[in-house]
């Protein structure tokens, strides 16, 4: 089993954090700009650039926006809202099964070991493939690679969870047994259906 943490194990919403400096109003409005891609721009530093050069970036081309990027990062723990309860538990129960247990996650470098300090369930991963570590992100095929390499069985014999479309599909394509994890869904069903230990 390979787990996306962000919004499958762990609610992520950058606006508490945010808000946390520049107030509500202001992170909507940051967050929903027409001039701005907040989550394009968060990707970055999940495929591996620097929060430095990532606000650097934001100061040089969008100035009226850098206090509120910065604002995110320096708050960055008020972000992770606390687990999603139903899929630790479903985590934990194929942990018990001896269900070899891996985690596929966008997250920049700098950034997930807060999750690691704050979140004991993600004890229980064999290993974690995190995108700002590898320099690559879900959903560009080679992040899958990675993935490959680090479980040391072919993807076919894995089953993926992921709360993205787009990452779904690239699992899918990469040859994994992909499942969309949406909130009013439980995720449990899914798995029996696949004969897993839950």
């Amino acid at each position: 089993m390979v787990f996306d943490i962000g919004n499958v194990l762990i609610r992520w919403d950058p606006h508490p954090a945010v808000a946390a400096e520049v107030g509500e109003e202001e992170a909507a409005r940051f967050l929903t700009a027409q001039d701005f891609d907040f989550l394009a721009w968060n990707h970055a530093q999940d495929s591996g650039r620097s929060w430095s050069d990532g606000e650097h970036d934001l100061a040089r081309s969008h100035p009226h926006w850098h206090r509120h990027g910065l604002a995110y990062r320096r708050n960055f723990d008020l972000s992770l809202l606390g687990p999603l309860e139903d899929n630790v538990s479903v985590l934990h129960d194929l942990a018990r099964a001896g269900v070899p247990l891996f985690g596929l996650t966008n997250w920049s470098a700098e950034l997930f070991p807060r999750a690691l300090e704050r979140f004991d369930f993600l004890r229980v991963f064999s290993d974690i493939v995190v995108s700002g570590v590898e320099g690559v992100a879900k959903p560009d095929p080679a992040v899958f690679d990675v993935l490959a390499g680090r479980v040391g069985r072919p993807l076919a014999d894995c089953v993926f969870v992921d709360d993205s479309p787009a990452n779904v599909a690239a699992a899918a394509a990469a040859g994994m047994d992909a499942i969309r994890f949406s909130p009013d869904e439980p995720l449990r069903p899914s798995l029996r259906d696949r004969g897993l230990p839950v």
